[in-house]
């Protein structure tokens, strides 16, 4: 690492070795130079006069690429295609003059950034996986523990832990069925020419329709899609990076998300995230235990977000078959969004996987709540024992302003308990209403909401796969 530069802190400090090995020089290049063996390989079965030796020296010299000479030429022809083009044809030089025969720039350019998100859409569906494995172990642990629910972060009705994993997990389903449906539909651009009317290839094959076509769909095939864009102009549809980065952001949102809950659930002293014996969790509070995790997924999930933006603007901006000013920005835009989406998940794999649950502090933070949600339940308690409905309901309303006063005017507990059972008028003992009061019995069936979604939701996901699972994730810093 040099220290006299700036570095990016997506490669420095958050994102994964694979990722970062999908969106470097040596990835690019070598698939521009498996296009170009493509291209070649399709031109011969069509009829085009290359030789098996060609193809063969450029297949021999995939890896290891010449950068020194690349940056050589890039100098002197200011294009970087053909500075590669040049360089390729430097280690094979018998193939120098069918390389890159017919194509233009965004043969090679476009269609390997297709093939590239592709593997990287690939990487971050395995790794929402492995999200969703842990969160699968986490919620059927928690299943029945019961804790207070939020609405406006207010207390609500009772919900369990395991039930509040599951929403998180719902969130990342609808994340991967986009990752999915954007891996479907990806379209190869093919060989289509400069402005996309194939008329260079048109030339090549003397006005042969089909066997225009054909190369089309041959490169496509020997790179692995089975959809080409029918039309083009001189790039694919820049609509595509918009439907791939829009992806990204959804997986940032669902991770935001969830990072803020952990973040409150932390303040609240009922969840947190792990945290290593040796961590520091401020340099000059020495008590403190930040949520520095689900904090940098937060900072992390804004950014995807906001990159997001950027294809939208690229695409609606191009003039008639192209122009450059894509170029700069899909460099930047689509390798960070990539990069920092996968910088989260690995955050989400690393949480997900040793969440800390201290259930002692939300029983109490149940006991404190629950005399309040039991209300309607005393009051059917009461009726039951011969007492009138209507006066049933004054005297828990007064007995709860009082318990409210009491616990935020004087900082005391609740104690609706004592005032209901030492109230006169209500039938009900101590001990009776007390029974009341089974934290189990507000849960209503998020227990068994839990082990239904896991049953029909997650684990036939888990199971499709299953060969993604297993990833140990040791965060960067």
């Amino acid at each position: 690492m040099s220290h006299d530069r700036y570095e990016t802190p997506l490669a420095e400090r958050y994102a994964s070795k694979e990722m970062l090995a999908l969106f470097s020089p040596d990835k690019k290049f070598s698939t521009w130079r498996k296009l170009w063996i493509a291209l070649a390989e399709a031109e011969k079965e069509l009829g085009l006069p290359i030789a098996d030796g060609q193809i063969a020296e450029m297949r021999a010299n995939i890896l290891p690429i010449d950068y020194d000479y690349a940056r050589e030429m890039e100098r002197k022809f200011r294009h970087d295609v053909m500075a590669h083009v040049h360089t390729f044809g430097k280690a094979a030089p018998s193939a120098m003059p069918i390389i890159h025969l017919g194509a233009t720039s965004c043969y090679v350019g476009d269609n390997a950034d297709l093939i590239i998100m592709r593997e990287a859409l690939t990487l971050i569906r395995a790794k929402i996986v492995n999200v969703l494995s842990n969160l699968k172990t986490f919620a059927l642990q928690y299943k029945s523990l019961p804790t207070l629910g939020f609405t406006h972060f207010q207390p609500a009705q009772l919900t369990t832990v395991g039930k509040r994993a599951t929403l998180w997990m719902e969130d990342l389903l609808i994340d991967l069925e986009s990752i999915n449906f954007v891996i479907s539909s990806l379209m190869f651009r093919g060989a289509k020419g400069t402005t996309g009317t194939q008329a260079s290839f048109m030339s090549l094959f003397d006005g042969n329709h089909d066997k225009v076509k054909r190369l089309d769909r041959l490169t496509a095939e020997k790179m692995g899609f089975e959809r080409i864009q029918p039309v083009t102009g001189q790039t694919y549809s820049r609509k595509q990076d918009s439907k791939v980065l829009a992806a990204l952001a959804g997986v940032a949102e669902s991770a935001h998300k969830f990072g803020t809950d952990v973040r409150l659930l932390a303040h609240l002293k009922e969840v947190e995230e792990p945290f290593e014996k040796g961590q520091i969790g401020s340099s000059a509070m020495a008590y403190k235990r930040n949520p520095m995790r689900s904090e940098r997924i937060c900072s992390l999930a804004r950014f995807v977000i906001s990159l997001s933006a950027n294809p939208y603007y690229t695409h609606a901006t191009q003039w008639f078959e192209r122009t450059l000013d894509d170029s700069a920005n899909r460099r930047m835009s689509i390798s960070e969004a990539f990069l920092s989406a996968d910088a989260i998940l690995e955050l989400l794999i690393n949480i997900t996987g040793g969440l800390v649950v201290y259930d002692k502090i939300i029983a109490r933070r149940v006991a404190e709540e629950l005399p309040f949600m039991a209300t309607e339940n005393i009051i059917m308690e009461a009726v039951k024992a011969g007492a009138d409905r209507q006066a049933m309901h004054e005297r828990v309303r007064i007995a709860s302003i009082k318990a409210a006063d009491n616990v935020k005017q004087l900082g005391l507990k609740n104690n609706m308990l004592e005032l209901l059972a030492n109230d006169k008028e209500i039938p009900l003992s101590a001990e009776r209403i007390r029974k009341l009061l089974n934290p189990q019995d507000y849960t209503g069936r998020a227990p068994e909401q839990v082990a239904e979604f896991i049953e029909e939701h997650i684990n036939p996901v888990l199971d499709e796969y299953s060969t993604a699972l297993g990833k140990v994730v040791d965060i960067k810093v």
